[in-house]
């Protein structure tokens, strides 16, 4: 084996990497938001977890478009996190708005942050070659903000035991990445 070819599976193993665990996230995300709605859908907030919730359906649809494209497999874990992603969803929401929107603060802002790490991976191995999944990644990360900040905006602080709260929810989350990207 060349140099060469150790460098293009180099690269070829961190665009697959990148794609499986942003497909796991935003399944996960999807089903999250599918548990808070099932709780809250009927309420004040449903609106705005419904609108959040079609923007991660978006980037779903994206990630499996991607996923073919690249020919990547999806982890082995998406039945774990399709039970473990609804149960976060409905259990944060169980708590009322404010523990719903503490859930999506804490999440949004691990994804933004995980995106902000993919994108610094993606410049650092070539940005001109991965130029569309950097876009794409920045939209998505843009996105996850948003999220953050109308949870923010929507009392999150609020939930009981929110630093806790906060804290657990993004353990989870570096978790759910490591193992995503792996398995």
């Amino acid at each position: 084996m060349t140099l060469n070819n150790l460098s293009l599976e180099k690269q070829c193993a961190v665009v697959d990497r990148i794609i499986r665990v942003d497909h796991a996230g935003e399944y996960g995300a999807n089903r999250i938001y599918a548990g808070q709605m099932a709780v809250l859908g009927r309420s004040a907030v449903g609106p705005v977890i419904q609108q959040m919730w079609n923007q991660e359906k978006d980037h779903l649809k994206k990630f499996n478009e991607l996923m073919i494209a690249y020919r990547v497999r999806p982890t082995v874990l998406l039945p774990f996190w399709n039970v473990a992603g609804f149960v976060l969803g409905a259990g944060s929401a169980l708590l009322g708005k404010k523990g719903a929107m503490a859930c999506t603060v804490a999440v949004e802002e691990s994804i933004s942050d995980h995106y902000n790490s993919q994108i610094r991976t993606l410049m650092e191995e070539d940005p001109e070659k991965y130029k569309e999944l950097l876009q794409i990644i920045k939209q998505f990360r843009d996105d996850e903000r948003e999220h953050h900040d109308i949870g923010l905006e929507h009392d999150a602080e609020g939930a009981p035991a929110y630093p806790v709260l906060k804290t657990v929810i993004q353990l989870g989350c570096k978790a759910a990445i490591f193992l995503s990207e792996r398995i």
